[in-house]
């Protein structure tokens, strides 16, 4: 029996879109469908099962602290690509200077490639700076898992930060809505009370117009009544002006002329008694 040695099959990243943050090269993890076996595989491998056993596979190396704790804090990716599942895991090489400075220029590079917004809110800008952070965990932590660690709790923190905001925001958004839809359902009552307090103004002031006339007819009546009044009680003023004088001639005539003296009494009793 021939025996070849088996070992792990490697391709290249997926076509899709790279991220900022480093992995190291897909591994095949396995079939997404599970097929049993025909009948002659199953034939060939009870032969090779009561002939000589194979011999072991070359295990892979055991993972480090430093990738253990990288993998904590950024787990590995799965995708599928015609049928098989791939796995990816984050780059343990360590990063220079010249990294860093290719991280920033990649990240203004697509910053601009994807237009994103210099101000306010911006998915795509949030994504881009969220990759950048999570390849600077990723350098720090292998130099210091420690602090690497620490780094994923402020990031952490600062997601919760952000999803605590956004939560927020979409409540408001709710509340908002709701408040114009209770707007919206009573503006046909606020509608009708406008209308009918119109109409009400309108009756009042045609009232208040009648009472105007009403008050303007029964003023001009009034001043005539009094002018009236007044005018006859001129004219009576007059006529007795006229006889006291008439009468105060008549006094003077007589008293002017001789008499006795009894006739100039009864006169003067006759006069003030008319007057």
């Amino acid at each position: 029996v021939v025996c070849a040695r088996v070992t792990p099959i490697v391709m290249p990243p997926p076509g899709s879109s790279t991220s900022l943050l480093k992995y190291e090269t897909p591994v095949l993890a396995g079939s997404s469908k599970d097929k049993r076996p025909g009948p002659a595989k199953a034939m060939a491998t009870s032969k090779l099962q009561r002939g000589k056993s194979l011999p072991p596979m070359e295990k892979s190396p055991q993972p480090t602290q430093t990738e253990d704790v990288l993998n904590s804090i950024l787990p590995p990716r799965e995708f599928t690509e015609e049928g098989q599942v791939w796995v990816q895991h984050v780059s343990s090489t360590p990063a220079t200077r010249l990294d860093v400075l290719a991280l920033q220029k990649d990240l203004d590079r697509r910053l601009q490639e994807r237009h994103a917004r210099e101000t306010g809110i911006c998915p795509i800008r949030e994504e881009l700076f969220g990759e950048a952070f999570d390849e600077l965990i990723r350098q720090v932590t292998i130099n210091c898992a420690e602090r690497g660690m620490l780094l994923s709790r402020v990031r952490e923190e600062l997601r919760m930060t952000v999803n605590a905001y956004r939560t927020l925001y979409e409540s408001s958004i709710a509340f908002a809505v709701r408040k114009a839809l209770q707007a919206e359902q009573g503006k046909a009552e606020t509608t009708q009370l406008f209308q009918d307090l119109n109409e009400e103004k309108a009756e009042i002031e045609k009232q208040l117009q009648a009472m105007k006339l009403t008050a303007e007819e029964r003023d001009r009546t009034e001043a005539e009544q009094r002018q009236t009044i007044e005018n006859r009680h001129n004219d009576e003023v007059t006529y007795l002006r006229r006889q006291v004088q008439h009468l105060k001639s008549q006094l003077e005539a007589q008293l002017a002329a001789p008499s006795s003296k009894g006739q100039r009494v009864c006169v003067c009793v006759c006069v003030w008694a008319s007057v």
